[in-house]
């Protein structure tokens, strides 16, 4: 399981105070597939990269009893003056993976071609995604994080994706952003609400869809 224990995080600059989680107390079991809504700016990237550990948070306690991915998407472990390979090889051996079998799944997978072997500093951010992608399902984790990643590359790469997706999803944990209903329809059952600082959970994927709607009317009417 996740839980957090009055979780708290703040960013702070030269005048400059911004709360964008406050307070949170939530488990998260094994076996759920979770999407989660939230507006722009809502600090629904601030959330996943917590949940990975990629943040420490500024107040409270975060426990992992599963082994969880990074933030799909995320590439700021990457370096950029490596070929996508060096990096493949690289996190293998950062996560005791054999290194020709995960750099074999990731080539294949991302079809990146001759740039498999470029400088990643030669990459599309689209290029750079399906890397990422790549990588993190090389790796089998008890809990994947997507961050609105599933839209990378031409449309046989998304059904790739989706495949790769449902079949993780039928043996581990999935949290997942989005600003498509249709998307968190798809590969979640459940729903949380990210809401001025705090998160919200429903049952069905549906209600969370409906409340989050309503949240952006009412905000979109106090404005007007």
């Amino acid at each position: 399981m996740i839980r957090f224990d009055n979780v708290s995080k703040v960013y702070e600059g030269r005048g400059f105070h911004n709360l964008v989680l406050f307070d949170l107390n939530f488990t998260i079991p094994k076996g759920i597939s979770l999407g989660i809504c939230g507006a722009n700016g809502a600090g629904k990237s601030t959330l996943m990269r917590l949940i990975a550990g990629a943040e420490a948070p500024t107040k409270g306690k975060i426990t992992r009893t599963m082994s969880t991915s990074w933030p799909i998407g995320y590439t700021s472990a990457f370096q950029s003056s490596l070929s996508g390979a060096d990096n493949a090889r690289f996190i293998a051996r950062i996560y005791g993976k054999n290194v020709a079998e995960l750099q074999d799944f990731v080539e294949e997978f991302a079809e990146l071609g001759p740039y498999f072997h470029q400088p990643l500093n030669t990459y599309s951010a689209g290029m750079i995604a399906r890397l990422a992608f790549g990588i993190s399902l090389a790796i089998k984790f008890e809990c994947y994080l997507i961050d609105e990643i599933t839209a990378a590359g031409d449309e046989r790469f998304r059904e790739r994706t989706e495949r790769a997706l449902a079949e993780r999803r039928a043996e581990a944990t999935l949290l997942m952003v989005s600003h498509v209903p249709e998307t968190l329809r798809a590969y979640c059952s459940h729903g949380a609400v990210l809401f001025n600082g705090q998160l919200s959970f429903y049952d069905t994927i549906d209600e969370a869809i409906e409340i989050h709607l309503y949240n952006q009317h009412a905000q979109r009417t106090d404005r007007s």
